[in-house]
């Protein structure tokens, strides 16, 4: 049902402007928990991966344009309209790619369950800008890393923003918070690799890395790097060889040269 709006204080389209991420997320109770995709082709992964629309929020010039494919598959929820102005007055941006879609949060899996079947999984600690988690998990999705998990201290995957970086891919990888120490995951039967630079790390194309055959890469911040407990309990510090004096990369292309590098039958 297509509903045109006229003021800010329309019941249902608070999700889209005056709710915080905080009370998007709903840590109280995640099941009532929602998140905002943002354009046709990511809310159409979301789909495709099961996700559950609530509501839709889009320009009327795009109802029977880019959004109408999208409306169609969502079913009987409501969709908001109104004047490009009043919507960018809204959310707090112009809606540049047509379609907002407000989607229910789904239930978490174990980490357990989601490293059962994994060999390579990055472990995102203390990353929080949101630009740089949208873009560790589109490289995670495209080279081959089976699971992402996050601690506590990491920015949260399904923010707008990230999810928008991402271009979808937090639909794709499997993915959840990680309460327990980073080296609990050897219970699991991975060893440890955190990248960060010390006297002792090894090059990223050290032999014994790519023969793992379970393997959780630890990524930390650009500018505070892994904490010292961190890099002290993993089994191996790696380093990606550098030229011209240059001594990191952002996080981000960092993750995508190790993923590259430390991926399953690399040779």
């Amino acid at each position: 049902m297509v509903t045109e709006i006229t003021s800010l204080r329309h019941p249902g389209v608070e999700v889209f402007g005056t709710l915080t991420e905080a009370q998007l997320r709903n840590r109280l109770e995640p099941e009532k928990g929602v998140f905002i995709a943002e354009s046709p082709k990511v809310i159409a992964v979301a789909l495709d991966a099961g996700y559950e629309p609530v509501s839709l929020l889009c320009e009327r010039r795009h109802i029977d344009g880019d959004a109408a494919p999208i409306i169609a598959r969502c079913g009987d929820i409501p969709v908001y309209t109104g004047v490009r102005e009043l919507l960018a007055e809204l959310t707090g941006y112009t809606l540049t790619r047509g379609v907002l879609c407000a989607m229910r949060r789904p239930a978490l899996p174990t980490v357990e369950q989601v490293c059962r079947d994994a060999r390579r999984v990055v472990v995102i600690d203390g990353v929080t800008d949101t630009t740089n988690i949208g873009a560790i998990f589109r490289s995670a999705a495209a080279l081959g890393i089976d699971a992402v998990l996050l601690t506590p201290t990491a920015c949260d995957p399904l923010n707008r923003r990230a999810v928008r970086v991402s271009m979808g891919s937090v639909f794709l990888v499997p993915w959840t918070w990680l309460s327990s120490p980073i080296g609990s995951l050897r219970d699991l039967g991975f060893r440890t690799a955190a990248m960060a630079l010390t006297d002792k790390s090894v090059p990223l194309d050290h032999p014994a890395l790519a023969q793992e055959p379970r393997l959780a890469i630890v990524m930390g911040t650009e500018g505070d790097g892994l904490a010292h407990d961190v890099i002290a309990d993993a089994d191996y510090v790696v380093r990606i060889p550098m030229a011209h004096g240059v001594d990191s990369l952002n996080v981000a292309a960092a993750s995508a040269v190790a993923f590259w590098q430390l991926r399953v039958n690399h040779s």
